[in-house]
């Protein structure tokens, strides 16, 4: 079977034209992501749960770089709601080429103290969600344009946490849904990968962070400190660009080397 011959970008990384979506627009990696996307040329359109203010700020500082900006409240474990922003994009930009799932929720408790109602809860935003957005990124990425789309998960599926059981659980099941939509969406040239943080300076992270927490991660962490939302945006808009157009179904650590730290003091011999 003949193939066309492979068209190299003469820009590699640049997104001037792209239309991007972003789920949890307001604040931390979310935020940084919109302008990190904007700076490289696209248009952003945000999701957020409840802070509008927050979410008003990300898209003036989208629109200083020369972008166009759209921001809509919505709950992401909503069918409904993630439909809408798929279709508000598409009616007002004409389309949509990069997709990013990343608004979700920390919840830490015991698992057996985890009720019905907590797991559930957890799930819905952090998985169902993510769930569908890749589909309603899927169903308006246009075939044969190298359409990404970019599922936020955490290096605490890799390097496990206690009491993290309905997290990670999503967190998992995120990587998996990765891997099996990249090679159904291949054929459409559409790219689907994950991006796993690791101890990131972010608003969801101070909540669950006491002072020798941070400590401990500065400790294990192999650049001997934590990360920023920005350090890990970078990345995010490396994979919507061109420069990744042959990466699929993988999930790339953004942690510093923590996970690959298995240090525990051996003496020299």
């Amino acid at each position: 079977m003949n193939k066309q011959p492979v068209v190299l970008p003469s820009r590699p990384f640049d997104l001037t034209g792209r239309r991007a979506v972003v789920t949890g627009c307001s604040r931390g990696i979310g935020a940084a992501t919109c302008v990190a996307l904007a700076r490289a040329g696209a248009d952003v359109a945000g999701m957020y749960h409840s802070d509008q203010d927050a979410a008003e700020r990300t898209a003036r500082a989208v629109r200083a770089l020369g972008r166009r900006a759209i921001i809509s409240k919505g709950d992401t474990g909503s069918r409904e709601d993630v439909d809408n922003l798929a279709d508000m994009v598409v009616a007002e930009w004409g389309g949509i080429d990069i997709w990013v799932n990343n608004a979700a929720a920390l919840f830490v408790k015991p698992f057996l103290d985890t009720t019905s109602d907590d797991w559930h809860g957890l799930l819905s935003a952090n998985l169902h969600g993510y769930f569908y957005g890749c589909q309603a990124a899927a169903k308006r990425i246009e075939p044969s344009t190298g359409g990404r789309i970019i599922n936020i998960t955490s290096a605490a599926d890799v390097l496990v946490i206690a009491g993290l059981s309905a997290y990670i659980t999503a967190k998992g099941g995120i990587v998996a849904l990765t891997k099996t939509i990249a090679l159904e969406l291949g054929s459409r040239e559409i790219t689907v990968n994950a991006v796993a943080p690791g101890a990131i300076d972010t608003p969801l992270n101070a909540v669950a962070w006491s002072d020798s927490v941070r400590e401990t991660y500065r400790d294990r962490i192999g650049l001997g400190r934590v990360g920023t939302p920005e350090e890990v945006a970078d990345v995010i808009t490396f994979i919507a660009s061109p420069a990744s157009r042959y990466i699929t179904g993988q999930e790339i650590l953004v942690d510093g080397g923590l996970t690959i730290n298995g240090n525990v003091g051996h003496v020299n011999t």
